[in-house]
């Protein structure tokens, strides 16, 4: 039995190796070279953000790659007769697929850790390095399509002298429904402050614009743009998709003392407006403004608490996808591997991904419990099973 072992896990590693390296080399360098084409950013940024795009490579790769590897070993093993000549011996093609599962398990195992790294080290690193180098993007956009459009401001310029901007636009967008802010100027000048995490705009000669508000200057007057919700100690937004797995209990607890709070303050104020009789301050817009807020507080908290489910729920494909794919590349007894991957895909791409998205969607509304993002997982488990007892039984 461990003859067979060391066998499946050999052929399975080394494929595994080759697929995994490839696919995640394709993956870095398409998401890092559209973004160097949207960005126009040098060569050396690039350079610094690949490392950083590993672990987000990854956690998508190792899933489909250990698919792949379960199809090649077990579609050439069963299309040269080696799963039949083991039958012939009285043993039982389980035994074939078990170090595959062994294998797929701590793949699984590895996948939810590279999740995490993804999210913590992988997503700040690349935060960091485009923070470092927002302003030279910024200016090599201007000098090469007079625009830049980021989701917090845009900028139009008619030329670029140097360090300086001539005639520039700038359209700062607001939150909570306020009217964007126009800057316009004879000349401005960019310079990052690395420190507070702002771009600031060092504007000469111009008009300044919010709703029916207008205000010009002759002098130079400085505007800064935040960059980023994060604090100054390099913590991400409050995301519970940036959130590591480590923090997130403790981000639940504090999740569910926010909505207590609200939800006192609501009851307390609109006990007090009933017992003097202002029913009509019950409404309006304030009121709707609180009643936004706790419902976005809600909201949050259902995806604090489904964020680890669809984690490990996601690590743990690796797991199912060799469940279904090994039993069913031994039925094919296809050497031609991406047939055998096409077919063993098929199952996975119909009823997986859209009953983890259908989960997910419902898990973060709320409407269903967190857990519910493992239906994928649990119908190919029945499916595998299914599978498995086929062959066994053939």
């Amino acid at each position: 039995m461990r003859r067979f072992t060391r066998y499946v896990l050999a052929d399975l590693t080394k494929v595994f190796a080759v697929c995994l390296f490839g696919m995640t080399a394709v993956v870095i360098l398409a998401i890092v070279g559209q973004e160097a084409v949207r960005f126009g950013l040098s060569v050396s940024t690039v350079l610094q953000l690949m490392p950083y795009m590993a672990p987000n490579a990854l956690r998508f790769a190792i899933p489909g790659t250990i698919l792949l590897a379960t199809c090649c070993v077990f579609g050439r093993m069963a299309a040269a007769n080696e799963v039949v000549a083991v039958k012939s011996l009285g043993i039982s093609p389980v035994v074939l697929v078990t170090p595959a599962l062994g294998l797929a398990f701590l793949l699984s195992l590895a996948t939810v850790w590279v999740n995490d790294v993804a999210v913590t080290w992988g997503r700040r690193g690349m935060h960091r390095v485009v923070l470092d180098s927002v302003e030279k993007i910024v200016y090599g956009m201007l000098q090469t399509q007079r625009s830049y459009t980021a989701p917090k401001f845009s900028i139009n310029v008619k030329a670029v002298e140097g360090r300086r901007l001539i005639r520039p636009s700038i359209t700062i967008h607001s939150h909570k429904g306020q009217p964007p802010l126009t800057l316009t100027a004879a000349e401005a000048e960019l310079r990052r402050d690395q420190e507070l995490e702002t771009l600031n705009l060092l504007l000469t000669d111009g008009l300044a614009e919010r709703g029916d508000m207008r205000f010009e200057f002759h002098d130079t007057i400085e505007h800064a743009i935040p960059l980023t919700q994060a604090s100054r100690r390099g913590e991400l937004t409050d995301r519970p998709s940036d959130c590591p797995l480590g923090e997130i209990r403790a981000a639940v607890v504090q999740q569910k003392q926010e909505i207590h709070e609200l939800r006192q303050s609501l009851a307390a104020d609109a006990a007090y407006h009933m017992m003097i009789g202002e029913f009509t301050n019950l409404g309006g817009e304030d009121w709707d403004n609180r009643y936004g807020e706790l419902v976005a507080a809600e909201q949050r908290l259902f995806r604090l608490q489904t964020e680890p489910w669809r984690r490990w729920a996601n690590g743990f494909s690796c797991l199912f996808f060799v469940l279904v794919g090994a039993p069913l590349a031994i039925r094919m007894r296809n050497s031609d591997l991406w047939t055998t991957f096409a077919v063993c895909f098929l199952p996975i791409l119909l009823i997986y991904y859209p009953l983890l998205m259908l989960g997910i969607e419902y898990a973060k509304s709320g409407a269903w419990p967190p857990y519910a993002v493992w239906l994928g997982n649990v119908m190919l488990l029945f499916i595998g099973l299914m599978l498995l007892r086929r062959v066994s039984r053939d």
